[in-house]
């Protein structure tokens, strides 16, 4: 009997034994507040810190989980487990004191493969897409209740995770710090493979090879459902061991789409699994990109075993149809002075690209980004990429680099990267050092849309720029 059929009649509360307290360092972060909502649920006493008071610690708190401010040894002293972001360092007086004590320090990560363990798991990996993908395969599923975990707002709901009533799980697998590696899904899904997080990884290959396992860990009796559009996911073809299907628009995939269509609100294609024609559908989001993301979705529910549950095509029309998106993921925050603003997290080449071009075929707009690029590591391993980027723009603004916790590299900046993206024939792109209203409106014009993207803080100014946009006729 498989273990997530096992557990359904116990409490919830002994999956890990005789923990009842979980700590979480850094429970502000998009990794953990959805893990410490779900742990919560689960009757475990749940408290938190965070340097950063949030929307997400806000609504933990108003859950009532007990939240701290800031970081005290003393918060760890009745923690039976810490569980600690990533970007906690092991000075953290939370850490040194659970260290002193033998309190077991876990990641985000191997908490929630625990998680996994008890449920039937459905995992969505890849470098780019998998938040936009986990959050249409949870409402591609949403008749079967399923709990869910994702790296963003799903606006729907207005939250990162979902309580679900039944044993099966959805989340987001993330391969930042190799991550990926703790996680065996009942069922997994591989959108895309591309140099990143290369601080951690050594190179594509590295990247490419703790995919490949992720793919090989599935159970003999299921499968992997892999992007067939994606080289990279091409090459491990003859590496894999365990069975899989393909979905995308290469003729060969198992789940493909034919006759994109793009209007300014909408997407639409017809779905074909191999030769038989399912039916048309229909996205309330522009972008090739997020046509690929619905298949994987799709897959995953043409794909679950019957014994879990069956969903009707027809339901998954309507389920995609009523799809309301992921918070800054191609977000729509307004129209002002004919000037469509949107807010978009994109923040490595793939993604900017994917974002770009959406605005390019969905929108009869003038394409007007705003780029705010993260982190130097990132620009200096794939500045070539970078530079490439943003032909879909029409109009080109480069803001400082959000380094976060970086330390700078000499030679990276984002003077030089907006020359080199001029010097790749982009004939509109300015760096803007001072990113002001007054620096950027004075180059609007009607019929633009105003794109903001990066995983900083670039996210204000849209907001703001909006706002001046109303407020303001000249």
């Amino acid at each position: 009997m498989e273990l997530y059929l096992f557990f359904t009649s116990l409490s919830k509360t002994h999956i890990f034994d005789k923990t009842k307290n979980v700590h979480f360092v850094g429970i502000g972060g998009v990794g953990l507040c959805s893990l410490a909502e779900i742990i919560y649920s689960y009757g475990f006493v749940v408290t938190g810190s965070d340097n950063q008071q949030n929307e997400a610690t806000q609504r933990l708190s108003n859950l009532g989980l007990t939240i701290f401010h800031g970081h005290r040894a003393e918060y760890v002293d009745s923690a039976d487990v810490l569980v600690v972001s990533p970007a906690i360092p092991d000075e953290n007086v939370e850490v040194k004191r659970a260290v002193s004590r033998t309190i077991p320090i876990i990641t985000g990560a191997e908490m929630l493969s625990e998680v996994m363990r008890y449920h039937y798991s459905i995992a969505i990996a890849g470098t780019h897409g998998k938040t936009t993908t986990t959050a249409m395969t949870a409402s591609v599923l949403e008749k079967l209740d399923p709990t869910v975990v994702v790296g963003g707002k799903m606006i729907d709901i207005g939250s990162h995770a979902r309580i679900g009533k039944s044993n099966i799980i959805v989340c987001e697998a993330d391969e930042a710090y190799g991550s990926i590696k703790y996680f065996k899904p009942n069922l997994s899904v591989v959108t895309s493979i591309d140099a990143d997080h290369l601080d951690y990884y050594r190179d594509l290959a590295d990247i490419s090879h703790t995919f490949l396992e992720f793919i090989n860990r599935v159970p003999f009796y299921s499968s992997s459902i892999l992007c067939l559009d994606q080289k990279n996911i091409q090459k491990l073809r003859p590496k894999l061991r365990k069975p899989y299907m393909t979905y995308g628009f290469h003729p060969e995939a198992n789940i493909r789409a034919e006759n994109i269509q793009f209007e300014s609100d909408y997407s639409s294609f017809i779905v074909y699994w191999h030769d038989t024609e399912l039916g048309q559908i229909r996205l309330n989001m522009p972008g090739l990109h997020n046509v690929s993301n619905a298949l994987a979705a799709i897959s995953v529910a043409l794909t679950i075993s019957p014994s879990i549950g069956n969903i009707s095509f027809t339901k998954i029309q309507h389920a995609l149809a009523s799809f309301g998106g992921i918070h800054r993921r191609f977000e729509i925050l307004g129209l002002a002075r004919d000037i469509l603003v949107v807010d978009d997290y994109a923040h490595n080449p793939a993604k900017l690209r994917a974002v770009f071009n959406a605005a390019k075929t969905g929108y009869e707009r003038r394409v007007v980004g705003i780029v705010q690029p993260h982190r130097y590591q990132r620009i200096h391993s794939l500045y070539n990429e970078f530079a490439s980027a943003f032909f879909d723009t029409d109009l080109l603004f480069i803001t400082p680099i959000y380094g976060s916790t970086e330390q700078t590299i000499n030679g990276i900046s984002s003077e030089d990267l907006a020359e080199d993206i001029r010097k790749q024939g982009h004939r509109n792109v300015m760096y803007i050092p001072n990113l002001e209203i007054e620096g950027v409106v004075g180059h609007l014009r009607p019929n633009d849309i105003v794109i903001t993207a990066g995983a900083g803080d670039i996210w204000k100014f849209s907001h703001k720029l909006l706002v001046h946009l109303k407020n303001n006729n000249d």
